[in-house]
Order: structure tokens, then sequence, then C-alpha cells
């Protein structure tokens, strides 16, 4: 074989070898290619992160006690009672609201007082040294005096600086709308609270003239709703006198029941427990009977106690377990 043709297989050759390698590589990259296109399990776009629960737990719901005290002038010393009993089982109201007797009781209560303090001041009470009597259409008293009395045990402390959160309510004798008051003189508001039609001349403020919330609100329930309070403790003394019991005096207890009865549902109906005191041997006019309707305050809320306290532990597991 020449030199020539053997330099000529050489080169021939090479050049195979060469396009052999070029031809495995591309093979090589191409099955590369294929194999990533047709495994999904290796999918590098837009792959999607694994969804990450959070868990948010819910701070716990703290008990406001709310205690709504109804009118019914001197039977309102059976609220005295009612307080005892609540205090001697450690159940602390956050939150008070009154109408009539209640906000009489109540303010002072919410001042600070404690029931056995009550009970004394309640000693000092009676028609004759809160009454202030006067010759006018629109009442025989002016109010005056009640006013002086509760501005003076709670040393002229106005509604919002009382140390528990308070409301006395009254109704707009124009409108016959209720009222609420949480701010200002404590005395004027019990004083309006209080003023019974015809009985009481009507407390002027703002333009508008306000009378007994019993007209609205026979117990505020729906106020200490809206002061926060989320478990309510009410207390009715609005049962009508004696059956067979007759005179002015009657007649006026059971007017004033009958034209609140709807508005009296309405109210309770609200509240988580109802304590019912058994006054039907008290008139609204029985000054004379203060530690009968202390006693009988008391008795009604110890009988009530124990659903009090179950009624409340019933509350704070549902609230509290998250």
């Amino acid at each position: 074989m020449s030199r020539l043709k053997i330099i000529l297989l050489i080169i021939g050759l090479s050049a195979n070898l060469v396009y052999a390698e070029e031809n495995a590589e591309s093979s090589v990259e191409s099955d590369i290619i294929s194999t990533l296109a047709n495994d999904s399990s290796r999918n590098f776009i837009d792959v999607e992160p694994s969804p990450i629960t959070v868990v948010v737990k819910k701070a716990p719901e703290p008990l406001v006690i709310g205690l709504a005290l109804g009118g019914g002038a001197a039977k309102g010393f059976a609220h005295i009672g009612v307080i005892k009993a609540l205090e001697e089982n450690h159940i602390k109201a956050q939150v008070i609201t009154g109408t009539s007797a209640g906000s009489l009781v109540g303010s002072l209560y919410a001042y600070g007082y404690t029931p056995l303090q009550l009970q004394k001041i309640s000693y000092q009470m009676d028609e004759l040294n809160l009454a202030d009597f006067t010759f006018s259409r629109d009442g025989v008293i002016k109010g005056t005096r009640l006013q002086q009395f509760v501005d003076a045990r709670v040393k002229n402390t106005p509604l919002q600086k009382l140390k528990t959160k308070f409301t006395a309510v009254a109704t707009d004798l124009d409108t016959g709308q209720s009222i609420g008051f949480n701010n200002g003189d404590t005395g004027i508001a019990v004083r309006a609270s209080c003023s019974i039609p015809n009985v009481f001349m009507p407390v002027q403020m703002n333009n508008h003239r306000y009378v007994d919330g019993g007209l609205s609100a026979p117990v505020p329930v729906s106020y200490a709703k809206k002061e926060g309070a989320n478990f309510i403790i009410a207390v009715d003394i609005s049962a009508k006198p004696e059956q067979g019991r007759s005179g002015y005096l009657s007649n006026f207890d059971q007017t004033i029941n009958i034209l609140s009865v709807k508005l009296l549902a309405e109210q309770l109906k609200q509240a988580d427990v109802v304590i019912h005191p058994d006054i039907t041997s008290l008139s609204s006019f029985s000054f004379d009977k203060k530690q009968e309707a202390i006693d009988i305050g008391y008795k009604a809320a110890m009988v009530q106690m124990p659903l009090i306290k179950q009624k409340i532990a019933q509350w704070q597991k549902l609230h509290n377990n998250n």
C-alpha cells in the first residue's frame, strides 16, 4: 500500500471517530431532554408550595356580670338583700343598671358601699326625710331632697367616676322613650329615674322632662348589655300586691304593673337569670318594712344561687374552651 493511501485511510478513520462521538453526544442530550419532558415527577417549572395551615387560637372571652335592678319604690330595699347574697357567694357585678328604686340602690352600690353599709343607709330613708312636698299640677314632691341625699352619700361623685360602671334609667315624658344616664350628676339621674308621674315633679334637663324609668324599662337588662355585660342577673320586684287588697296605694301598684307587663317581659327575656323576690306582702310605700324587704331579697337570691353558679360555669366553659 502506498504511503498516500495509508495517509488517506488514517484521515478517514479520524473523521468517522469524530462523527461517531458527535452523534453519541447528540443522542445522549436528546435522551436527557426526552426523559425530562416525559417525566412528570420532575416538573421544575411552576412548582406550587404545599399549603401551610395557620391555627389562630382565640383569646378567652372575659366574663362580665351585669346586675339589672328593677323599680318598685319601697320594695326596692329587697335589692340590698340580693346584693348581700351575691357578695357572700363571691359574685360581683362589673356593670350595674337601675330603674327607679333600683337606680337608688344601684348608685350607692356602684359607689362602693358594702351590703352592710347599704342596710344602714336604708334606715335613713323614709318618705318624710326624702320628700319635699309642694303644690304643683305636675306633682306633689319636688325630688330635690332625694337628689341631695344621693349626692351626699356618693360625695358628689359623677356617674362616670363611680367604682362600678353604672346606668340610671329614666323615661322622656314627651316622647315615651327610655334613656340611660351614665355621665354627669349622680343625684339628678337617680331623681329622674325615681320620679313617679303625678307624685314627683318631672326632672327638667336639656329641654326634656324625665320621669320614672319603670314606664319604659321596668328592669333595665338591655342597658346592662349596652354597657358590655355578657351574663346578666335581673331582679324583678314588680309583683302585684296580695289579691283582695284595695285602696289607693294598692291600686296604684297594680296600675303600674299592668302598664309595664309587655315591657317587663321584653327586658327579662334578655337576662340569663331572673330573681323574683316574693314581695306580695309589701306595697310601693312600705317604708316601715325595710328589713323585711331586705330579708325577702336575700332569701330569693339564695334560692337561685345554685342555678346562678351553674349558669356561670356553663358560660365560662362555652366561651373559654377553644
